[in-house]
C-alpha cells in the first residue's frame, strides 16, 4: 500500500487563490504574445526593398504589430485563392498610426460582421476537407478563426465596410477601444465593385507604440505581389503587379547570377474523415541566385502560402539536404581523387535560395506563422522538384561545380597551412647543420642568405662571402615543386624545411622582413638551364607561401659569369655568349685567356669575390600579382596542356614580361625556342623526300622516253 499523504500544519486561516474568469478581449489584449508573438522591438535579419534592389541588414522588427496588419491581409489573399479578388489596396497615414485595406473579392454576409471581427473561432475555413470546383483541397492561410478577430480586439479604432456580392447591400460597423463599443450603419444597396475594407488604428495600451514601420509594410505588399503572380497590390497608390512570380523575386536580388531552379504541381490524393478521396495540390518553386565569387553564407527567401517564414521550417531544411547531397554526389569521384571531402559549406557559399510553396493545410509552429513543420505530401513534392531538375542545373553550371571543387582545395590547404604552421614554429628552433650563417647577432636586416647550388658552390662562397653579413646554404639538385605536392610533403622536404629554419619562415604565416633572420635571399646557381629551371622553382616556392616578400623586395637572384677573360690589365667577368663576342669585338686590350666556367665550382676565388661584392643583386618582383600566378600555375601545375600551348607558342615566350615570371620562363623559352626549330627540320626532311621522290619519277619518265627513242631506230 501506498503511504498516505501527510496533512500540513498551518497556522491561522490560509489564504485562497482568487478565481476569475476574463472575457477573450482582456485575454487578448493581456496575453497579445499567445497570438501574435513577441511584443518588443526584436532584430530581425531580413531584407527590404529598395531602388529596384534588396538589400539585406537587419532591421528592428515588431513581431506582434506586424502579425496583427498582415491577419489583414492575409484575409484577402485567402479570397484569391479562392478565386474572388483581382486588387488589393493598402494605405498608410502620413503619422504611420492608420492603416486600410480593401479587396474587391465577394465579401461574406453582412450580419455576420460583429462575430467574425470580435469573437475568436469564428471564419469560413475550419473545414480543411473543402474542396474547390476542380475538385482540390482549398489552399488558405486562415485556418483557427483568431487572425482578424485579435486585431480588432486590439485596436481602438476597427472600421470594417463590407459589400455583399450576392445579397447587393453594404454595412459598415465601427469597434471602438476593442470592440468595447460598437457603431453601425444600416445596410443599404451599393454601386461598384464589392468586398470588404478594413480600417484601423492599433492600441498604444497594447502594442506600446502604435505608429506603423512603413518600410516593412511596404515590403510586404511586395512579399505578396511576387508570391501571387497575375494579383494586382496598390500601396499608398503604388502599382505592383508581376508575371514571373518568384523569379522575378531571385533577379531582384541579382539579375546576372538569378536563375530558375524549377517550378511544378505536385498533385496527391487523400482520404478524409469519413474515408472519402480528396486530392491536394501543392505548387512549388524554387530560384536561386548563384554567385561565385561570393564568400557569404547562403541566404533562403521563402514563402508558404504567402506568408514568410522567417525562421525556415521544413521546406527549408529538405531543399537545402537535397540540394547538398546531389551536388556531394556529383563531385564524390574528383573528391575522392584529389583526396578532399566536400562539406556544406563548399557547396552553399553565395547561393540565395528563393522557395515558394503553396499547399492546402500548412501546419505551422505557431499562429505567428514563422517555421513550418513536416508535412508527407510536402516532403515527396520537393523530393520529386529536385530530383527532376538537378540534371538540368548541373549542365548549366558546370564551372559552379569547378567553384566547389575549388573551394575543398583551399579549405583543406588552409587546414593544412594551420598545422604547417605549428610544425614549422618547432622546426624554426631546430639547428640547420647545412647552414653556413652570417655572424651578426644583433643587426640581422643586414644578412644576406646565399642559396646555391650544390655543395661544391658553398665551398667558393665560404672564402670569398663576408663572414659579419653574407650566410649560405646549398641545394642538393633540384628542389621540390611546391605547386603539386601536399604541404606535409614540403614540411618533411630536408632542404626546405632547412631554408625555412635558417631564414625564419612559417608556412601558413606571413613574413615581416624586419623580423626575419636575413632581410635578403639570393639565389645562386649555373649559368644554365638546369641553374633557371632551379631558380624558378625556388621562385615558385616562396611565392606560393611569402608572395609578400616579393613586394619588400627581399628575394634577389645572382648572375654567376659563365666566362672569366684575363687580359693584360686584369680580368673581365662576362655572364653571356654573346657579350663575350661584343668584348672580343670592340676591346683593345690584350686576351691572354678564356676561362668557361661549367658551374659555380669552376669559378675562381676572383670571380667568387666579384659576385659576392656586388652592392645590389637583381630583384624578383610582381607588379601584376594575377598574372604572376597565373604564369607559375602554367609553368609548375598540373595542367600539363598549358606548358605544351607556352612551349608551342613563340609569341606568348617572347613576350613575356619581367617580373616574377620572367624567370619562370627563362627556361621554357629555351624549350621553346626548340620547338619551332625541330618542327622546321622535320618540315625540311618532308620536303626532302617530296623533292627526291620527284627526282626518282622523272628520272624514270626520261629512261622511259630513251628506251622508247632506241627502239624506234631499231625499227
Amino acid at each position: 500500500m501506498s503511504k498516505s499523504i501527510e496533512a500540513v500544519k498551518r497556522k491561522g486561516k490560509a489564504k485562497e487563490a482568487t478565481i476569475e474568469s476574463k472575457d477573450q478581449r482582456w485575454h487578448c489584449r493581456n496575453r497579445i504574445t499567445l497570438v501574435f508573438g513577441s511584443n518588443d522591438v526584436e532584430e530581425l535579419e531580413t531584407y527590404t526593398y529598395e531602388d529596384g534592389k534588396l538589400n539585406f541588414k537587419t532591421v528592428d522588427f515588431h513581431q506582434a504589430k506586424s502579425k496583427a496588419i498582415e491577419e489583414i491581409l492575409d484575409n484577402c489573399i485567402d479570397e484569391y485563392y479562392r478565386g474572388h479578388v483581382t486588387e488589393i489596396h493598402c494605405e498608410l497615414s502620413e503619422d504611420g498610426k492608420s492603416v486600410m485595406v480593401e479587396d474587391n473579392g465577394i465579401g461574406f454576409p453582412i450580419e455576420k460582421v460583429p462575430q467574425v471581427y470580435s469573437e475568436f473561432r469564428t471564419g469560413s475555413k475550419f473545414k480543411d476537407e473543402e474542396t474547390d470546383e476542380k475538385g482540390f483541397l482549398h489552399r488558405t492561410l486562415g485556418q483557427n478563426g483568431l487572425g482578424a478577430a485579435a486585431t480588432c480586439l486590439t485596436s481602438d479604432e476597427f472600421k470594417v465596410r463590407v459589400r455583399h456580392y450576392n445579397s447587393k447591400k453594404e454595412q459598415t460597423y465601427t469597434f471602438i477601444d476593442g470592440a468595447l463599443k460598437v457603431k453601425k450603419t444600416k445596410p443599404k444597396p451599393f454601386k461598384g465593385h464589392s468586398g470588404v475594407r478594413v480600417e484601423l488604428k492599433l492600441s498604444k495600451e497594447v502594442y506600446k507604440n502604435d505608429v506603423v514601420d512603413e518600410e516593412l509594410l511596404r515590403k510586404r505588399i511586395i512579399d505578396l505581389a511576387y508570391n501571387n503572380p497575375g494579383l494586382t497590390f496598390y500601396f499608398n497608390k503604388e502599382k505592383y503587379h508581376y508575371k514571373k512570380g518568384l523569379l522575378e523575386l531571385a533577379q531582384r536580388v541579382d539579375p546576372d547570377t538569378a536563375q530558375e531552379f524549377g517550378a511544378s504541381a505536385y498533385i496527391y490524393e487523400a482520404k478524409n474523415t469519413k474515408g472519402k478521396k480528396v486530392k491536394g495540390k501543392i505548387d512549388l518553386s524554387v530560384a536561386l541566385n548563384l554567385s561565385k565569387k561570393s564568400e557569404e553564407r547562403e541566404k533562403f527567401i521563402s514563402f508558404v502560402n504567402s506568408t514568410p517564414t522567417f525562421d525556415g521550417g521544413f521546406h527549408h531544411d529538405r531543399v537545402r539536404r537535397l540540394f547538398v547531397n546531389s551536388i556531394k554526389d556529383k563531385l564524390a569521384r574528383n573528391a575522392k581523387k584529389e583526396k578532399l571531402t566536400l562539406v556544406d559549406n563548399d557547396i552553399l557559399t553565395g547561393i540565395t535560395f528563393t522557395i515558394g510553396v503553396t499547399m492546402p493545410n500548412p501546419r505551422f509552429e505557431s499562429q505567428t506563422k514563422r517555421k513550418l513543420v513536416r508535412d508527407t505530401h510536402l516532403e515527396k513534392g520537393i523530393e520529386e522538384l529536385m530530383n527532376k531538375n538537378i540534371d538540368k542545373f548541373l549542365r548549366k553550371n558546370k564551372e559552379y561545380l569547378e567553384v566547389v571543387m575549388e573551394r575543398a582545395k583551399s579549405r583543406n590547404r588552409f587546414q593544412e597551412l594551420k598545422d604547417a604552421s605549428k610544425k614549422a614554429r618547432k622546426q624554426k628552433k631546430q639547428r640547420v647543420e647545412k647552414l653556413l650563417d652570417a655572424n651578426e647577432r644583433k643587426k640581422r636586416e643586414l644578412c644576406t642568405l646565399f642559396i646555391c647550388e650544390g655543395d661544391s658552390a658553398i665551398g667558393g662562397l665560404r672564402s670569398a662571402r663576408d663572414k659579419l653579413y653574407q650566410g649560405g646554404i646549398a641545394l642538393k639538385g633540384k628542389p621540390m615543386n611546391v605547386a603539386q605536392a601536399a604541404i606535409s610533403d614540403i614540411l618533411n622536404n630536408q632542404e626546405f624545411s632547412d631554408i625555412m629554419a635558417s631564414i625564419g619562415l612559417i608556412i601558413g604565416v606571413e613574413a615581416d622582413v624586419s623580423k626575419l633572420r636575413y632581410s635578403k635571399v639570393v639565389f645562386l646557381a649555373d649559368s644554365d638551364v638546369d641553374g633557371g629551371h632551379i631558380n624558378t622553382l625556388l621562385t615558385n616556392f616562396f611565392y606560393q607561401f611569402w608572395p609578400e616578400l616579393f613586394d619588400q623586395e627581399a628575394i634577389c637572384i645572382a648572375k654567376a659569369p659563365l666566362f672569366e677573360v684575363i687580359t693584360d690589365k686584369g680580368t673581365k667577368y662576362i655572364e653571356t655568349p654573346d657579350e663575350l663576342e661584343t668584348f672580343r669585338e670592340t676591346t683593345k686590350l690584350k686576351i691572354k685567356e678564356i676561362q668557361r666556367n661549367k658551374g659555380l665550382g669552376e669559378m675562381s676565388p676572383e670571380a667568387w669575390k666579384h659576385v659576392l661584392s656586388r652592392e645590389s643583386f637583381t630583384i624578383i618582383s610582381a607588379s601584376d600579382v594575377s598574372r604572376a600566378k597565373e604564369m607559375l600555375n602554367v609553368c609548375f601545375g598540373k595542367d600539363t596542356s598549358l606548358r605544351k600551348e607556352l612551349l608551342m607558342d613563340e609569341d606568348s615566350s617572347s613576350s613575356t614580361s619581367v617580373s616574377v615570371s620572367s624567370t619562370t620562363t627563362s627556361s621554357a623559352k629555351k624549350k621553346a625556342s626548340k620547338a619551332p626549330a625541330k618542327k622546321a627540320k622535320a618540315a625540311t626532311k618532308k620536303k626532302a623526300k617530296v623533292t627526291k621522290k620527284k627526282a626518282t619519277t622523272t628520272g624514270k619518265k626520261k629512261a622511259k622516253k630513251k628506251t622508247t627513242t632506241s627502239s624506234k631506230k631499231k625499227k
